[in-house]
Formats: structure tokens, sequence, C-alpha cells
């Protein structure tokens, strides 16, 4: 029987969707599992890991129902980036719940570092910049505050990875420790161009080397599964990127210009650059987009870089107005909503409900709700909302043809949020530029099932067909109201 199927675990913030893909990127399996938020106190964000492992085995067990474990030739993995866990190499025990990428409880370490002058080197030879959002600060904050684990670090009692190493660690019963290049490009320990944990940045944050898992390609032969509940033993792991580079790969975006946004939790905005890394001066990131170890070919691996923006509130807004002011019970209520009113009001809401990412980066911006008036409805702050989510986007498009030197013609867009139609022609709008929206927008899940089939030696999934896949939203604003969208934007941003 042939082996034809990939299982392609997605392990995002909120939850953990696992599907079964065929080479015609059918779906063939699916299976989906939330898991709780953690909130300790504000601007601190945690998952227990035994709450993930478990969304990922549920998922898995709902989406292998029904298929033949014969058929599966490989798995891929992509995953929420920066999230940072610590476990016992003995049994493999998280030591403490993970710090998630939106946590802001290391901005005074930040700062410090910021102000002892170290930011300069830090950039130019990780690509990115001094936040609490990399994993690094996250590492060392564990360290210093459990007594006594600094010291089993320093012995090698203790593992720490990205969710992808926490992944791959049990999904081989414990015998890989490894992460792909591309999470290890978001730690701030990893060098750019060597690809490689460098001995500096680590000294530099306090982080043991002896914590470290191995680099290895987005697209190769990584370990086997072993003990994985509902799963045969020997799958290989070929394909695994962070969630955001998954989507670059799932979407095609191969060539240098090409660029996608992802709208989930947050908005995640990148641009493929090409084989050399191209360094940012407005503010946005420079990454690992892939390195790709084909099997079989003999060409050895081939590496490609992004630039990236990351506003770290897109989709997260609309649950804030749901859970935090109940204007809507659900989050699909939020399109008609705001299709009941042909503008927003002059209502216009800076999302810096965890600090502003790219381009700005202030750690201290909180979020800003202005233009209100005895007239402002629900329905005008739910419209405004999805401004608020695109406007973001204009700010890091600008600065994203700014430092590529190359414009962007069309978005390519995914993610859950994506599917709001409304959002889309929003964000046409405000660009000026088409919205590329494929049929799938499940595009992480799918690029990381290319990757998988990459680096297993199968033909790439779907080969063919895209363009018929793809709704485009032209955008119809005039380059007046842009204007006058964007002054009431840059005013607003400047006061939160």
């Amino acid at each position: 029987m042939e082996r034809d199927f990939i299982i392609s675990i997605d392990q995002g913030t909120t939850g953990t969707t696992v599907l079964v893909v065929d080479g015609g990127r059918t779906v063939r399996g699916r299976g989906y599992r939330e898991f709780a938020q953690i909130y300790p106190r504000p601007g601190e964000v945690e998952h227990d890991p035994e709450a993930i492992w478990g969304s990922v085995t549920g998922a898995l067990k709902d989406a292998l129902a029904g298929v033949d474990p014969k058929r599966i030739a490989a798995l891929g993995i992509t995953n929420q980036r920066e999230t940072t866990l610590l476990w016992e190499r003995d049994g493999g025990r998280p030591v403490a719940n993970a710090i998630v990428w939106q946590d802001r409880r290391t901005a005074p370490f930040c700062a410090a570092l910021k102000a002892a002058g170290h930011e300069r080197m830090v950039r130019e030879r990780t690509g990115l910049v001094l936040d609490p959002y990399f994993s690094a600060t996250k590492v060392r904050w564990l360290l210093d505050a459990i007594t006594g684990l600094r010291t089993r670090a320093e012995a090698g009692e203790i593992a720490f990875g990205t969710v992808d190493s926490f992944l791959i660690w049990r999904l081989t019963g414990g015998k890989t420790h490894a992460t792909d290049v591309t999470n290890a490009s978001r730690t701030l320990l990893c060098d750019l161009r060597t690809r490689r944990f460098s001995d500096e940045l680590c000294a530099l944050f306090g982080v043991p080397v002896a914590l470290l898992p191995e680099i290895c390609p987005s697209a190769g032969r990584l370990g086997e599964t072993r003990g994985v509940p509902g799963l045969p033993d020997g799958i290989p792991i070929t394909g695994v990127a962070g969630d955001q580079q998954a989507a670059l790969y799932g979407q095609d975006c191969t060539e240098a210009g090409d660029a996608k946004c992802t709208f989930g939790t947050g908005a995640f905005l990148l641009m493929n650059v090409g084989a050399e890394p191209r360094p940012s001066t407005h503010g946005l990131l420079t990454t690992v987009a892939w390195t790709l170890d084909v099997a079989g070919s003999g060409a050895g691996a081939s590496t490609a870089y992004a630039l990236e923006g990351s506003a770290f509130v897109a989709g997260a807004l609309v649950q804030w107005l749901r859970d935090g002011l109940g204007i809507i019970a659900s989050a699909s209520e939020i399109e008609p909503l705001a299709r009941s009113v042909p503008d927003s009001g002059g209502v216009t809401i800076v999302p810096a409900l965890t600090g502003l990412g790219a381009p700005h980066w202030r750690a201290g911006a909180r979020g800003l709700i202005t233009g209100v008036t005895r007239g402002t409805t629900r329905a005008h702050l739910a419209r405004a909302a999805l401004e608020a989510i695109a406007l973001q986007n204009v700010d890091l498009v600008t600065a994203m043809q700014a430092d590529a030197g190359l414009p962007i013609n069309n978005l390519r867009v995914d993610g859950g949020a994506a599917a709001n139609d409304l959002l889309m022609e929003i964000q046409a709008d405000l660009l000026g530029v088409q919205i590329f929206r494929p049929e799938m927008v499940e595009s992480t899940a799918l690029g990381a099932a290319k990757l998988a089939a990459l680096g297993v030696g199968l033909p790439r999934v779907d080969a063919g067909g895209e363009t018929a896949r793809i709704r485009v939203f032209t955008p119809s604003m005039s380059a007046e109201a842009r204007a006058a969208h964007l002054t009431r934007w840059s005013e607003a941003v400047a006061r939160a």
C-alpha cells in the first residue's frame, strides 16, 4: 500500500489543529482541541505544557479516526513561536508553566540590556530586537525564579525548547531534543548567518549551553515517533517550522518579494527576501524563512530569509470585544455587526493590549479608543476593531517596502480571521493593493505538510491548481479617504 498521507500538527496559541493531508491537498482527517490560557498577573501569559500535549494527542485521535495508519508517510509540525518551555531530561516532566510569546514580564531586563548598550550587537547577530517577545529572556527569568533550577540546567539535567522542540521530544519518546532553524532564529540565541546557537549570546542572556536543542533543517529527518497514543511507532518527523514561516511556505511565497499575512491571535506579515538576510532599518525583524534539506536530492541544504513585522493583537482584539467587553457573544458576530454601519463613526482603536510590536516596539504602550461620542454604538466599535487590525498591517507593509526596496503589489492572506470578508475588504482599501485569499486558509498546517512531504522525498503537496482556488479582494477606497484614515490612525498611535 502506498504511503502518501502526511500528518500536520499545528500547535497554536489557543489550541491545536491536526490535519491528515494527501498529495492533492485533500484533508482526509481533522481534529481540534482548545486549552486554557493562564494569566497570573497583568502582562503575564502562561500555558500548562501538559495541556498543550493533551491538546495534541486529543486532536491526533480525532484526525486519525478512519485513517489507515499504513498510509502515513511522514509527520510535520508547526507551532506558536517564542513560547518557552523547560523540562527534565529524565522523564520529561515540565518544571514550570510555559511562558507564552505574548508575555511581557521580562521588559525590565530587556530595558537594562538596552541601557547597557547591547541592542546593536544583538540586532546585528540575530536580526531581532531586545524585546520580551523572544525566548532568551524568558529562559533567564525561569532559571532565576525557580530555586536550584540554574544549577540543574548547568549540570545538563534540564532541556529548553520552543513548542516544536517540546513536541518532538514527546513524539519521539524522549529520544530527540531538536528544533528547526526557523524556531531557533526566534530565540535571541541564534546567529542569523551561521544558523547556530552563539556562545556569546548565551552568555549575554545567562542561558547555559547545556539546555539547548540541536538545530535542524525545516525539511529533513528529525526523528521518529515512539509511544504516541494512537500513532504507529516509526513515522518520520520530516517537516518543522514556526507558524509564520510555515504559512509563508504554505502560501508558495518561494520567490524574493512574495509576501503573506497570517491573521490569527496576532497579525504576522512576512516577505521572502531570498538567500541572504536583509537587515531592517524600519523596525522590522530579519528571520530565517526556512532551510530545506531535500531527501535524496544530493543538492545539499538551501536557506531563504524573510523580513517580518508582527502585530501582537489581531484576532485577540475580537476575543477581547467578546470576553472583555461583552459587545459580541461569539467571534462570528463581528462581521455582520460591523457591516451594519457604513464606517466607524470616527472611532479609532489602537489595540496595544500587550504593547506595540513592529515597527514601533513600544512595550509600555497601552490600548486606546478615541473619537467616541454619544452617538457611538457597539457596531461602530466592531467596525473600528476591524479597521485597527488592518491599519496595523499598513504600518508593517510601509516599513517592509522601504527595507526590501521591493513593492508589494498584492498580499496573500491566511489564518482564521482571514475568513472575514469585511476585514479583507477593509485591508485591501487601506493598503491600496489586491488581497489574495486561498480556498484553504489553514496555510500554516498546509506549509508543515508541504515541508514534511519534501523532507521524506514525496512529490510536492498540491503542485498546481492554486489560481482557481483564490479569491481576490480589490480596493475601492479613494486615495483621499485612505489618507484621512491613516492620519487619524497615526495620531492615535502616537498617544497610545
